[in-house]
């Protein structure tokens, strides 16, 4: 039985890889919308190539992730350091989503809808990936026959 939890995760990631692909196509008003601010914005406007570089950066991390959930759900190929990447992708997520608490506690002027709908979203995601992690951690083991130092 494949592992749910982690094949979400990975429709999610890929899911949120694409959004970012999208934004590059859908141009200033995109950034705009999803939030990337207005000077990411502007330099799209202006032709700036800075803006699609940083946003397909995050689409191909995004896509990375989305494997390794993919993976690690017995739905692809075994990846590289299995274990370690699964829980520091459900870290990033995780403290992604958390870092709402400290803007409301210290930074409330940053705080926006998409701040908390972002964030929730985020958190989501890094709680679909720890459990999913944990529930999959016997089978992330290292294969056998390779040597840990």
């Amino acid at each position: 039985m494949r592992n749910l939890w982690l094949v979400a995760g990975g429709v999610m990631s890929g899911c949120a890889s694409l959004l970012h692909v999208g934004v590059i196509l859908g141009g200033p008003d995109w950034y705009r919308f999803f939030g990337a601010g207005e000077e990411l914005a502007q330099a799209a406007e202006r032709g700036s190539p800075m803006p699609a570089l940083v946003t397909t950066a995050i689409a191909l991390i995004l896509a990375i992730w989305a494997a390794y959930a993919f993976s690690g759900a017995g739905l692809l190929r075994r990846l590289p350091l299995m274990r370690t990447a699964l829980v520091v992708i459900t870290g990033i997520y995780l403290l992604r989503g958390l870092a709402l608490v400290p803007w409301l506690a210290f930074r409330p002027e940053f705080v926006n809808a998409f701040a908390v709908v972002s964030s929730l979203i985020v958190l989501a995601y890094g709680i679909t990936y720890a459990v999913g992690t944990s529930r999959a951690w016997p089978s992330l083991r290292a294969p056998h026959g390779v040597q840990r130092r």
